[in-house]
């Protein structure tokens, strides 16, 4: 029978975090590294719940010769302090590899190695989380007529409890993305799931496979499905000419800058369109352009020898999908003439993207506390906020989600570093805002005195603040 822990019996947190990938794990570092800076009285109370059993980031896509899109330095913490012992740097000295990754002369680990970074780093801070505790509903909890913190029902496997914080952070990351009308199955998978899934095509011999999608995921698919079955036939279908290659150019690489957080938060909705116009090319629906050489060295090479594999079927649309009692028959429509062509094939993968998580969808009666703007998006302030109305006492803070107030970086792992200092930063400094005006006891984290109006501030967290100047707020 489930029970509920009393209400009463649970310690209120200054922050509960509500998922445990990279960003929370960031989070928990930071938390870590004040906490352990200041006295007592001073440290932050917080704790994190994940579904999974244990920490696990797109394991599905892990790749064996797959390699990170970003510079390893751009890991959870270098970027807000650099002396800190969670770099990855740090990582490779324990596993006894860091000459050997210096003398490899790249910026760009393995996915995998990457992936078994971050595992490290989870389990340096595993005290701050409980796995496999699922975070099912957030209630307020109101005193004198206002949110005083809120009561976060979580369900473990032995029932549900109620625990209660100050603050929130909503880390929950991202969500596989499906064509409309395509449901996953036993020969329908996306892409997400694909190692997992071809375990269990051992012992099998599979003729074809049909690969939806144009980015580096849908690319890595095809490389590695070609490599893994070398007697089967691989389709891929984009509705472009060809893979488009990824703008990693120095300059370009300057909208995943800190300081470009500031100008996008700070700039019209106009502006802000153009930008991820000009720049969308940086990250979505783009492939690496060694990889996209590499496949067309393949391809090229297959015609010349007459025993192609590969098979590119471009300017074309997946128009319908149906399992089969010996696999899947997929129908790819051309965009130029309209023609059909059925491919009978034993999986279709799709590598279609991601959509994040509603970012509300957990907080019940406390979603309609927070603010939208005109186009029914949630509204967010610089420091990861949400909006709310002014009875709300409580942060709630998104990691993820918020592309259209601080643009590209939102989930990505290139600002990850400096964002979750900036959230931290707030805590602090809205704990000292509280606790000078006397409204009520929030925390103890932070005696010290907030900056003076105007000044460029210093971050507690190892960081210098980006801030050139107090950002105008979006308009709506």
């Amino acid at each position: 029978m489930s029970r509920v822990l009393p209400v009463d019996a649970s310690p209120i947190r200054d922050l509960i975090g509500i998922g445990f990938g990279p960003s929370n794990v960031a989070m928990a570092i930071a938390l870590g590294e004040h906490n352990a800076r200041v006295g007592r009285q001073e440290a932050v109370t917080a704790h994190f719940f994940e579904q999974q059993p244990n920490f696990g980031w797109h394991r599905g896509m892990l790749i064996d010769d797959a390699t990170m899109q970003v510079s390893f330095l751009k890991d959870l913490v270098t970027l807000r302090n650099p002396t800190s012992e969670f770099s990855f740097l740090c990582y490779l000295k324990s596993k006894g590899r860091l000459v050997d990754f210096i003398n490899h002369k790249s910026l760009f680990p393995l996915r995998v190695e990457f992936h078994d970074y971050f595992e490290w780093a989870a389990a340096r801070v595993e005290d701050m989380v409980s796995y496999g505790h699922e975070v099912v509903g957030v209630a307020p909890a109101v005193r004198d007529g206002a949110v005083d913190h809120l009561e976060v029902t979580v369900r473990t496997g032995e029932g549900l409890e109620v625990h209660r914080a100050r603050n929130l952070v909503i880390g929950t990351g991202l969500r596989p993305l499906m064509p409309e009308g395509v449901e996953r199955g036993d020969r329908v998978w996306h892409n997400s799931e694909l190692l997992a899934r071809v375990e269990g095509l051992e012992g099998t011999s599979p003729s074809r496979f049909v690969v939806v999608g144009a980015g580096q995921s849908a690319a890595e698919n095809v490389a590695y499905l070609h490599r893994r079955f070398p007697g089967a036939e691989i389709c891929a279908v984009f509705s472009r000419y060809g893979y488009s290659p990824a703008d990693d150019s120095s300059f370009a690489n300057r909208i995943f800058d800190p300081e470009a957080v500031d100008d996008y938060f700070a700039a019209p909705e106009n502006v802000k369109r153009r930008l991820m116009d000009y720049h969308g090319n940086t990250n979505y629906s783009v492939v690496d352009i060694d990889l996209i050489d590499d496949l067309y060295r393949q391809t090229y090479q297959e015609k010349v020898l007459g025993t192609e594999r590969l098979r590119f079927l471009n300017v074309s649309r997946l128009d319908d999908v149906k399992e089969t009692p010996h696999g899947v028959r997929a129908t790819v429509r051309s965009l130029v003439t309209g023609e059909e062509t059925l491919l009978d094939a034993d999986v279709v993968v799709l590598a279609t993207g991601y959509s994040p998580a509603d970012p509300l969808g957990l907080l019940g009666e406390v979603a309609d506390r927070c603010l939208r703007d005109e186009e029914g998006r949630v509204r967010v302030e610089r420091d990861y906020r949400i909006t709310t109305d002014p009875d709300l006492n409580c942060g709630i803070y998104l990691q993820g989600g918020t592309e259209h107030t601080h643009g590209i970086t939102s989930a990505l792992l290139s600002n990850t570093a400096i964002r979750v200092g900036e959230i931290l930063d707030s805590l602090l400094d809205r704990s000292v805002e509280a606790s000078s005006h006397g409204d009520r006891k929030v925390t103890d984290t932070a005696r010290q005195s907030a900056p003076a109006a105007g000044a460029r501030r210093v971050s507690r967290t190892g960081q210098g603040r980006h801030h050139r100047a107090t950002p105008a707020k979006p308009k709506g």
